[in-house]
């Protein structure tokens, strides 16, 4: 790792060109540039710009405070509590900006910087110079600053070296910047499969340790973790490395212990890969995949177990799976916060799993007209694609679809005022 004396390369010497960058971002930095402030597109966007791809995100860096920056965009507003951040508006893609970060003194570690027993950060706006900023990044890929006033790109840590050596590495020690936010490790392992890099080992290793931490995070915010890492289109990898480095047993840990010992674990672990094969199919083909539809093939194998133990004790079959999907859910809230739409939809696909098994009479044509049923069939095949004994129900649904398509379910416009997008979570 070098000083901060920054490797400065030269536009002629790289590929950042204006021309792949949003013209939004460059207003903004643009206009922070004419006020008098430094500027710079941090990040994925320079990353990416360099691998050869095209951002979806440009996020800016500046010198200039939030209430500052929010003071020249009319079409801003400030975010967040643990990172203060502005996020401008131009129709609808968003720019974010972030002040530079710097390092806590004495003073201001007691007024605008806050830590649990843990050593997680709970809030902190500690304002510093861009050499600062960038040892505060999280990892080296991501900390190359492009100017937009002389078109270099400054590199403080050698990301440049670890983009040609294909490899992820955390800045300072990383036992101390998990510590500071646990989340970094589930960051560590989403970028890793994005990018197609290795997790260089002194930053991988800690993590075996370390997985526990994730119980100190807010379950809303794993939520939206969750989602960012198997709708990312490599899920199937994302999982393998979360069982790799005991990642699951932190958020799914019921889950983690049916595929660990119940003696239907390798069903188990083929029913969720070969879902998550799914999901990743039909992301990278630009398709839509619910949350209620992930989480229902994750939570399965507790759901199951859960619902056979049951029945063996007696319990009728459709209460049994009504009292099993309760439990797993409720379990499973401990970890990560699920929204109550999503636990409904979950519920239904279980609960259809026992209603596709009624194929008398005018019951299946009046199944394929219901809303969730296109949501439970696929489920159904998975669990038959995985070695379940169904009983050829997902051939005979297959079929019966064949001579009698379901009707396509459209779903009324909904209008929003004044809608704005999601604010995405800080980076760092």
């Amino acid at each position: 790792m070098s000083d901060l004396n920054p490797n400065i390369v030269p536009r002629d010497q790289h590929p950042v060109s204006r021309n792949l960058i949003s013209p939004s971002a460059l207003k903004v930095m643009h206009r922070l540039h004419s006020k008098g402030y430094e500027a710079f597109l941090v990040g994925g966007g320079v990353r990416d710009i360099l691998l050869g791809k095209h951002p979806k995100d440009f996020d800016i860096s500046t010198n200039a405070h939030p209430e500052q920056v929010h003071a020249l965009f009319k079409n801003s507003r400030l975010i967040g509590r643990r990172f203060k951040l502005v996020h401008i508006l131009f129709g609808r893609e968003m720019i974010e900006v972030a002040t530079f970060r710097g390092k806590a003194d004495e003073q201001s570690k007691k007024s605008e910087t806050n830590q649990s027993e843990h050593g997680m950060l709970l809030r902190d706006n500690v304002y510093g110079t861009v050499e600062e900023d960038a040892v505060r990044r999280d990892f080296t890929v991501n900390a190359l600053y492009y100017s937009a006033q002389n078109f270099c790109v400054y590199d403080y840590l050698d990301g440049l070296k670890d983009i040609k050596a294909q490899q992820l590495r955390i800045i300072g020690d990383p036992e101390t910047r998990y510590r500071e936010d646990p989340v970094r490790m589930l960051r560590a392992l989403r970028f890793a499969a994005k990018l197609n890099f290795d997790i260089e080992p002194s930053s991988s290793n800690p993590i075996f340790e370390m997985a526990p931490l994730l119980g100190n995070i807010p379950p809303a915010r794993l939520f939206d973790e969750m989602l960012k890492l198997f709708l990312s289109g490599h899920a199937v990898e994302i999982f393998e490395n979360l069982l790799h480095y005991k990642l699951f047993d932190a958020l799914f840990p019921q889950v983690n212990h049916t595929l660990k010992t119940n003696k239907q674990a390798e069903y188990y672990k083929r029913f969720i890969l070969n879902g998550l094969k799914n999901t990743d199919t039909r992301i990278r083909a630009e398709k839509p995949v619910t949350p209620a539809f992930l989480y229902a093939t994750l939570i399965w194998p507790e759901v199951n177990r859960k619902w056979q133990q049951l029945q063996s004790e007696g319990v009728p079959e459709f209460p049994a799976l009504q009292q099993a999907s309760q439990s797993a859910i409720q379990n499973q809230l401990a970890h990560i916060s699920i929204p109550k739409r999503f636990t409904l939809m979950m519920k239904e696909i279980w609960e259809y799993q026992i209603r596709l098994t009624k194929i008398q009479g005018k019951r299946p044509l009046l199944l394929i007209e219901q809303p969730r049923f296109r949501a439970a069939y696929d489920f159904l095949l998975l669990r038959e694609q995985a070695g379940e004994d169904v009983n050829g129900l997902g051939q005979w649904w297959t079929k019966f679809q064949v001579k009698n398509p379901a009707p396509v379910h459209k779903r009324p416009p909904r209008r929003f005022k004044n809608a704005k997008p999601r604010p995405k979570h800080h980076n760092k």
